[in-house]
């Protein structure tokens, strides 16, 4: 993807830092992600879920609330309504490229932003909490201790993740004025909960109520046993990957068709997993997972580059011969084909070589009411295939290091 490092004022005309990370086809819709209580808009979550947003053709900004990250302003002289504020003036400067969002995500307190700002935010489609609470006074608890300072003195400063942070009088008081169970049954978007059963910093019990108070079109996915910030790679990918294929029942994700001829772009293939073997396969806005076998040391979550070799021979067989019976008028019921991939030497084969060479079999299973002359047709075709037509063939691969 392409990130852009932005800025625009915020709710009180303070400079907001933030990230704009596009896809690097089609863009196809715009999200806006809200991070949680005194993070930033790097947190490794945000990046990740981002990254598979914007390879699914979802732009996604994420940006520094006034007083944290990079973005100016005094946190102590925030509330939980600023934030909000936050996030319509991050809408407008999004709206004013061109490119309004119609995806809200949250992580934390930042759920419960998007909660509140959705209501008055025009065009959103689809809202996501990523272990938001129910009542924004909850994140109160992480600084329980000074609250009576803050009430007598009007501020302290708070340890909250090893960092100080100075928390006002102002900000307390209004989490506490908050309600969200009118706006979320108000809710006119779409939206999905979703949360980790054991997140020690906001209960499961919070998304329980969040999806008590909304209105269908409504879902809840469990986030199993991730942690409250999503720290593990596999976790943020889950959850990028869920939102990804939700959002698209309710946004208009279909990208344009290309022109006849064109070329069908680059595959992009990237590690998800350093430790094992885990690829992460972005193809235009489809996506799957390549791994190898446990005994081989991978976790076994996709299929072998030899099972993808072999499923890309087998879908482009099945496909040739639909498309000859469509043209010819016949009545070709089903086809499936299993591709099995062998290496053997080269003389087992009848190749007048001392080398090894792959072997692929090929068994076609075609149901209809078919001729034995097409039948034995549509064995011929098979071989017209322009996958098998391309592993007969002498292929090159160049490579570069960039």
């Amino acid at each position: 993807m392409t990130t852009e490092r932005i800025t625009f004022p915020g709710h009180s005309g303070d400079t907001l830092s933030a990230r704009l990370d596009l896809p690097d086809g089609p863009h196809l819709a715009t999200a806006l992600f809200a991070h949680c209580f005194t993070c930033s808009k790097d947190i490794p979550a945000a990046r990740r879920i981002a990254a598979r947003l914007a390879s699914m053709g979802i732009a996604v900004l994420r940006f520094d609330f006034t007083g944290l990250g990079h973005s100016k302003g005094e946190f102590a002289n925030t509330t939980f309504t600023s934030n909000v504020g936050d996030l319509h003036a991050a809408a407008a400067y999004l709206a004013g490229r061109g490119t309004a969002p119609t995806l809200l995500i949250g992580h934390s307190l930042g759920g419960a932003a998007v909660l509140k700002a959705a209501g008055d935010m025009a065009g959103i489609k689809a809202v996501v909490t990523i272990g938001a609470p129910y009542d924004p006074e909850h994140v109160t608890h992480n600084f329980s201790d000074a609250l009576k300072d803050i009430e007598s003195v009007g501020r302290a400063t708070v340890d909250l993740g090893g960092r100080p942070f100075t928390i006002g009088k102002g900000f307390v008081e209004d989490v506490k004025a908050q309600a969200l169970g009118p706006v979320i049954k108000g809710l006119k978007a779409a939206l999905l909960v979703m949360h980790a059963p054991r997140d020690a910093v906001v209960g499961i019990e919070n998304a329980t109520n969040i999806f008590a108070a909304a209105r269908h079109p409504k879902s809840f996915v469990t986030l199993d046993d991730a942690d409250h910030l999503i720290t593990e790679a596999r976790d943020a990918e889950y959850a990028a990957d869920v939102i990804a294929a939700w959002a698209g029942r309710y946004m208009a994700l279909t990208p344009p068709a290309p022109p006849i001829g064109a070329p069908e772009g680059i595959v992009r293939v990237s590690e998800a997993d350093s430790a094992g073997f885990l690829q992460d396969v972005q193809a235009g806005p489809h996506h799957l997972l390549a791994d190898e076998p446990l005994a081989y040391g991978g976790t076994n979550r996709g299929p072998s580059p030899y099972g993808l070799l072999a499923a890309g021979l087998g879908a482009c067989t099945s496909m040739t011969l639909r498309m000859y019976a469509r043209r010819k008028g016949w009545p070709l019921h089903h086809v499936s084909v299993d591709v099995s991939h062998d290496k053997v030497h080269a003389q087992d084969a009848g190749t007048p070589t001392a080398a090894n060479i792959d072997l692929f079999r090929r068994r076609i299973t075609v149901t209809g009411d078919l001729s034995a002359d097409q039948r034995q047709k549509l064995l011929e075709i098979a071989d017209k295939c322009p996958v098998h037509k391309t592993l007969e063939a002498s292929s090159r691969v160049e490579t570069e290091l960039v």
